[in-house]
């Protein structure tokens, strides 16, 4: 949905200068704004799954096991499409208060697109290079955006996402390395271009949310901390935005519609999109194509 568009609605919970910042910037922070409540019950359903990765010696399309990971010490990277494993995720990413986030900034009708829920354990979790999310699930327009939750708090130790503000309007570069494989970041030497300087580090007490267009170039510093770092991210879109590839994280989920009506039109965006390989067979986690390496594609 057009921007213009979009900022003719009145805005449910976000501010005319916060949609103001998130369409100038890229990406936009909201302070505590999840309830204790709905921590306590997200809290609760992931330590479940943290003592299920117990029994798991290797990566599936289920859980992403980081280094080191062992049943009397588990790391993790990954728990993959969350709202597929318990209905508490499903019902965040449906109904609680980040679709009103997402509503604001879409527009009336809003596509649930996937889930994840990144960990960054402590003690070295993996960085997530410079990368935009668009080349990973191109749609027909740009009005596509990841939601993160902060579930513990997080300084400048524990490796806060950081964004280029503004680069929503710059090039989409591709994530493919020199031998063309894809490894799902900005190639270095264009990563060494960036205005590092102006990057905005994501920081925040549990409860913030982080918003970030599909365009913008964004990354996170390894945790070097003594604490895990997980961000739960709910992606979504504009109901006039369709993808063109195949979903690289399918379930029964993906694609639902979680506000208003289904689109009659699909909006086009006239700026060209690089194409991902085939995902029909699934897709490998961001941080196996990030490190390259040697994994069996999960399906």
């Amino acid at each position: 949905m057009k921007i213009e568009k979009i900022l003719s609605q009145k805005p449910k919970v976000l501010s005319n200068s916060q949609r103001d910042s998130y369409f100038k910037d890229g990406y936009l922070v909201l302070e505590k704004f999840i309830s204790d409540e709905w921590l306590d019950r997200l809290w609760a359903v992931t330590n479940e799954f943290i003592d299920e990765s117990r029994a798991y010696t290797k990566s599936d399309s289920k859980f992403d096991l980081d280094t080191g990971h062992k049943p009397d010490d588990p790391r993790l990277r990954r728990l993959t499409s969350p709202v597929s494993h318990h209905e508490t995720y499903w019902e965040f990413a449906s109904k609680g208060p980040i679709v009103d986030v997402a509503e604001d900034l879409l527009g009336p009708d809003v596509i649930f697109h996937h889930s994840k829920l990144n960990f960054k354990w402590s003690g070295g979790g993996e960085e997530v290079k410079w990368h935009q999310d668009i080349p990973f699930y191109p749609h027909t327009n740009y009005s596509v955006l990841a939601i993160g939750l902060y579930m513990n708090d997080v300084d400048d130790e524990m490796g806060p996402m950081g964004a280029i503000p503004g680069s929503q309007n710059g090039p989409i570069y591709s994530h493919y390395n020199e031998k063309n494989e894809w490894v799902g970041a900005m190639p270095d030497k264009e990563a060494a271009n960036l205005p590092m300087e102006t990057a905005g580090w994501m920081r925040g007490q549990a409860g913030t949310i982080t918003i970030h267009h599909c365009r913008t170039v964004h990354a996170s510093m390894p945790n070097n901390s003594s604490r895990s770092r997980p961000l739960l991210i709910n992606a979504f879109s504009s109901a006039d935005a369709l993808p063109i590839t195949s979903h690289p994280a399918p379930c029964k989920q993906a694609l639902n519609l979680v506000r208003g009506h289904p689109a009659r039109w699909a909006e086009f965006d006239a700026d060209p999109c690089p194409l991902p390989p085939d995902w029909s067979g699934g897709y490998d986690s961001i941080f196996a194509a990030q490190q390259e390496e040697e994994q069996a594609t999960i399906s």
